[in-house]
């Protein structure tokens, strides 16, 4: 995992290079019970342990550390009646930190010291939600969700890394569908819109950089166990803030998808996959740092840098097709 200096695509420098190696071991157990007809629990406790092994190009941020978290788990579900149940479930969990971030001493990038991440942070989640299958071939969910963090991830443009940041707090709305037909007809169609903010005060601001809050995706499929079948998949991503006041703000994300195939027989099978079916320019994901491109003059550096959007764009419009034998 390196971060370089580049000049017309030529590498002049090297920032940071490391080899970091990341291993992780969980362990889960759980208990389902049928208290009344109309009500059962599931209630679970998970515990996972992660280490970290980091060699460095600067001798001084090497080294391994290791982490532990335990998150209890417990669902209620009321039902069913008329093929529909309501559920709440409550829960903790984590996210791991960047590895580099768990025993780094100095930043790479300008020599100062640096403090080290905690190496698995703490998140807390509930939602509230009714599923049905009410209307026949049709699984619909829709949920009322909540999750708090003990800290946000910022990625760190200059020295390649990200660090632990605020506490936040996100709740949304999720509405998702599957529905099956007997002619061979496959429908996926699911909905999210969330609210993103941190959960401190701060004059910065309250906004999330890269937090998405709007997304959908839509895929139809025509897959009657014949020879032939194919089907077509739209996902969406909404606008990001890309700066705690939201003053600056990504554009939206649409992709198309493409897929079909044909089988000769049970265990021969032939597919086509096109990504980004139209070919549409626009990114994966998007930053906002200052840094220095030949339009900003000679002054630049020494300013600092210019605030701007920085970008990975998504893949252009791609071919795969594969050969599969089943034995």
């Amino acid at each position: 995992v390196a971060l370089f200096s580049n000049f017309q695509r030529q590498r002049i420098g090297t920032t940071r290079d490391d080899s970091v190696k990341q291993s992780s071991v969980g362990i889960y157990g759980e208990n389902a019970t049928q208290w009344l007809e109309k009500f059962r629990t599931v209630a679970g406790l998970r515990y996972d342990w992660y280490n970290f092994d980091v060699n460095s190009s600067l001798a001084v941020n090497s080294g391994k550390t290791s982490d532990g978290i335990v998150s209890p788990k417990l669902n209620l579900i009321f039902g069913p009646w008329a093929q529909t149940e309501f559920f709440v479930n409550w829960g903790q969990g984590f996210h791991s930190n960047d590895a580099r971030g768990t025993v780094i001493r100095v930043d790479p990038a300008t020599g100062l010291p640096a403090d080290r991440v905690t190496p698995l942070v703490k998140s807390r989640g509930q939602e509230v939600g009714i599923r049905t299958q009410i209307i026949p071939g049709l699984q619909s969910s829709l949920t009322f969700w909540e999750l708090k963090l003990d800290s946000e991830l910022l990625f760190i443009g200059d020295a390649g890394t990200t660090e632990a940041s605020r506490p936040s707090k996100r709740e949304g709305i999720e509405w998702t569908n599957h529905y099956v037909h007997e002619s061979g007809w496959l429908v996926d169609a699911q909905l999210s819109a969330s609210r993103a903010r941190f959960a401190d005060s701060d004059p910065a601001g309250s906004h999330i950089p890269g937090s998405v809050n709007r997304v959908a995706s839509l895929g139809v499929t025509y897959d009657p166990g014949a020879h032939w079948f194919g089907g077509v998949q739209f996902r969406y991503f909404g606008p990001r803030p890309l700066i705690e006041d939201n003053s600056v703000r990504s554009r939206s994300t649409g992709l198309w998808y493409l897929r079909g195939g044909y089988r000769f027989d049970k265990t021969w099978t032939v597919r086509l996959d096109v990504f980004n079916l139209f070919n549409r320019k626009q990114s994966d994901v998007d930053y906002y740092y200052p840094s220095c491109i030949r339009s900003d003059g000679p002054g630049c550096s020494a300013a600092g840098g210019v605030d701007d959007i920085h970008f990975h764009p998504v893949e252009s419009r791609s071919a795969r097709v594969s050969v599969t034998a089943r034995f």
